[in-house]
């Protein structure tokens, strides 16, 4: 499997077409998997935002000075308001916001950035990042688009790439009934490929400055398995959020 970074992607303002971009810089291979950043996604989408967009409420109020108290560092409330805006469930209020966005990804501050948004104080995810995974599918000669973004994860230090949409190929595939090595049949593993691929493009992609928003992922091959559209987690069998949901932080 190869992993090539598009080069020379200007920087993405409202309305500006991201395949017709990509098909100007590279030339695709049908089999081909392209891997894009949410952010470009959300540039060309115009989901750019001010702090001035979201009046503080009470709550928001409310959750940012109890922020400050414990990071002994003024939080503005507006950004706090900004959060629940774009989220449908607060799993948890401190020691930071960890919410679930209306798409279904839990992400902490709703994966709002406060980086990279010249013109702007906030740039938010895209609404609906499997439908523009679409968009951008039709409009390139290739196998599969995934939207990608970065987040951290229980249990682990430091943030990694994750598919927050797709389209073009299952979210995963399913090994369950298939033979491991030994001939033992497999009973439990799906293994979630979005997100492995998102992974890999974002080594490719890097960060800060020198970040590269678009990765060609070439020769992946997802085999004859079965595959499914499952990705995140449903709340019946998620313990952890269930947990969380009945922890309150001390501190």
């Amino acid at each position: 499997m190869e992993l090539l970074a598009v080069p020379d992607l200007p920087e993405i303002q409202p309305g500006d077409d991201i395949a017709a971009l990509v098909r100007e810089r590279v030339d695709l291979r049908a089999e081909d998997v392209v891997c894009v950043a949410s952010t470009i996604v959300s540039k060309a989408e115009g989901r750019h935002a001010n702090l001035a967009d979201f009046p503080a409420g009470p709550r928001a109020k409310e959750i940012a000075a109890r922020l400050g108290d414990i990071s002994g560092e003024e939080k503005d409330p507006r950004f706090a308001q900004a959060v629940l805006e774009e989220s449908t469930e607060v799993i948890m209020e401190a020691p930071f916001l960890l919410t679930e966005t209306r798409f279904g990804h839990v992400g902490v501050n709703a994966g709002i950035d406060r980086s990279n948004v010249p013109g702007s104080d906030l740039l938010l995810l895209p609404t609906r990042p499997t439908e523009s995974a679409e968009r951008i599918h039709d409009e390139l000669p290739v196998e599969s688009v995934v939207v990608t973004d970065t987040c951290g994860r229980p249990f682990r230090h430091g943030q990694r790439g994750v598919a927050i949409g797709w389209a073009g190929m299952p979210a995963s595939r399913d090994w369950r009934g298939e033979p491991d090595r030994d001939g033992r049949e497999l009973g439990v593993t799906v293994q979630n490929v979005v997100d492995e691929l998102a992974a890999a493009a974002n080594l490719v992609a890097g960060e800060g400055a020198g970040g590269t928003p678009v990765v060609v992922v070439r020769d992946f091959e997802f085999g004859d398995h079965d595959g499914s559209d499952n990705h995140f987690r449903d709340v019946e069998g998620d313990f952890v959020r269930q947990a969380l949901r009945q922890w309150e932080f001390d501190g």
